[in-house]
């Protein structure tokens, strides 16, 4: 499976490290939106010994057609920026290359673009991919419709320079029917993201917890992502419709 990724700061970075050490993917660029490190190895740059070409471009040296005839890929993955897909999406849809992208929020306008997209390859997209949280909100899904009566608390954390609401904890809320303005959130020092939902039963407490340790769970998600739906047919997915079919384990 040949991936092309979008995006080369700190979670990006982690997301290449999780791609070269898997022998599934074959991590054939990286485009970042900086000169600083053109055509530099990705392999040599993060130290992981691997025989990929794998190769840092600058985000203006090619067009996405450019790119995309000259460095063939059958997947892109994309933690770059919310208006990145708007340049290279239409390019890569009409390859049929699949678009994973784990931007966190997108305007409804963008969303509407992805969908149109949707109708030439597949496109997920997931505000956090982590396998984990993913899990969680189909957990709690489940939890809620057993018992619509308890009581339900949201609490976020994060690094302490995060202004924002977590995307995450949105999409959360939002899945759960809860108002957005009942997030909790706390920052403080170098938090990666917690997340924390409390059932409040009558006469018993339930916590689903979920604790991104280090950025690789986001390649880890990523990675499944792609493996999921570079066969399925073409379509707009989130992890909650390539997830569902594990919880069925008759």
């Amino acid at each position: 499976m040949r991936v092309g990724l979008f995006g080369f700061g700190k979670t990006g970075k982690a997301v290449a490290t999780v791609l070269l050490q898997n022998h599934e993917a074959d991590l054939c660029w990286v485009i970042r939106k900086s000169t600083n490190l053109q055509h530099r190895s990705v392999p040599e740059f993060l130290g992981i010994k691997d025989d990929t070409q794998g190769v840092i471009f600058a985000m203006d040296e090619y067009t996405p057609d450019e790119l995309f005839e000259k460095y063939p890929v059958d997947v892109v993955i994309d933690f770059s920026s919310a208006d990145a897909v708007l340049d290279y999406g239409e390019a890569a849809a009409k390859r049929g290359i699949c678009i994973i992208t784990a931007i966190s929020a997108y305007p409804e306008a963008t969303i509407d673009y992805l969908k149109s997209l949707s109708t030439q390859t597949r496109i997920l997209w997931s505000p956090n991919i982590t396998i984990g949280i993913n899990f969680l909100m189909l957990a709690a899904k489940i939890l809620k419709a057993i018992a619509p009566y308890t009581d339900i608390e949201l609490i976020e954390e994060h690094f302490k320079d995060k202004k924002e609401i977590s995307g995450t904890a949105i999409k959360i809320s939002q899945t759960l029917g809860l108002p957005n303005t009942d997030i909790k959130s706390v920052r403080a020092g170098g938090i990666i993201g917690r997340h924390e939902l409390i059932f409040g039963f009558p006469h018993q407490t339930v916590r689903l917890i979920h604790e991104s340790i280090t950025r690789e769970a986001f390649g880890n998600g990523a990675l499944f992502a792609a493996k999921s739906i570079i066969n399925q047919k073409k379509g707009f997915y989130g992890m909650e419709d390539i997830l569902v079919p594990y919880f069925n384990l008759q």
